[in-house]
């Protein structure tokens, strides 16, 4: 399971992101941009963020840390900003952080160079969770180190917010003109070479079963949470060994 904290103090909030994440510390003195349950799409955008995270670090990307963070709502009290004081309200108890990383820059196509190798990895990657989120406008790639950094993955998986159509959902082709890294000459048949392979049901059983039970409860037509994560493993265990021939939008 993640790693479970406790806020101990929220610092700021980070205006870039549209649920509006904030920056928090911890009682393991770690600090954290946080995502709440209380925005957007609430748990569902936290469960993409675990499974796609999760896996991704499980394939070699490398991604923040991931933990759980259980949040009193009291510590929005002090916030002066009255949109983020009622987030902090409506989102007690568990919900997700990635480790700070600091003096991180943002991914700029025109400063960065990826090779085609590592940029057909990520594409491909992308395109098994359908990644809508890592565009040009917005690539959700951080520089850190000296090397490209995934983050932001709640808006992947749609089909999550639609299970009686999840199988067509999934089975539709992935649209990479718009990507970040379309223009590096991705490689997405090496890619799918290499990391296909891997993405079997016993390793999403485990990506899975990262998932905070709290955030799997109650889903309208699951009996249990296994029988839930199940239905988030399928449809990538499916789409990975077809979806570098759906890929669309690159030479």
């Amino acid at each position: 399971m993640l790693k479970e904290v406790i806020a101990t103090r929220y610092i700021t909030p980070l205006r870039e992101g549209g649920s509006l994440p904030g920056l928090v510390e911890a009682d393991d003195f770690g600090t954290y941009v946080m995502k709440f349950t209380g925005a957007g799409q609430g748990r569902k955008t936290l469960v993409a963020e675990v499974v796609c995270g999760e896996l991704a670090r499980r394939l070699g990307f490398r991604v923040p840390r991931l933990v759980t963070v259980e949040l009193d709502p009291v510590l929005g009290l002090g916030e002066p900003d009255q949109e983020v004081q009622e987030l902090l309200k409506s989102s007690g108890g568990t919900n997700l952080g990635m480790d700070f990383l600091s003096g991180a820059l943002g991914f700029d196509p025109l400063a960065f160079d990826v090779s085609a190798v590592d940029a057909g990895r990520i594409v491909w990657f992308d395109a098994l969770v359908n990644n809508v989120d890592r565009s040009w406008r917005n690539p959700n790639l951080l520089m850190w180190q000296g090397e490209p950094w995934l983050i932001d993955h709640g808006a992947t998986m749609i089909w999550q917010h639609n299970w009686p159509g999840a199988a067509a959902s999934a089975a539709r082709a992935y649209d990479a003109s718009d990507h970040a890294l379309a223009s590096f000459a991705p490689d997405v048949r090496a890619a799918a070479a290499e990391l296909a392979p891997l993405v079997t049901e016993e390793l999403l059983a485990e990506v899975t079963s990262e998932i905070p039970e709290v955030w799997l409860a109650d889903e309208p037509g699951f009996a249990s949470a296994d029988a839930l994560r199940g239905a988030y493993a399928e449809p990538l265990v499916a789409r990975a060994a077809v979806i570098h021939e759906r890929i669309e939008g690159i030479k």
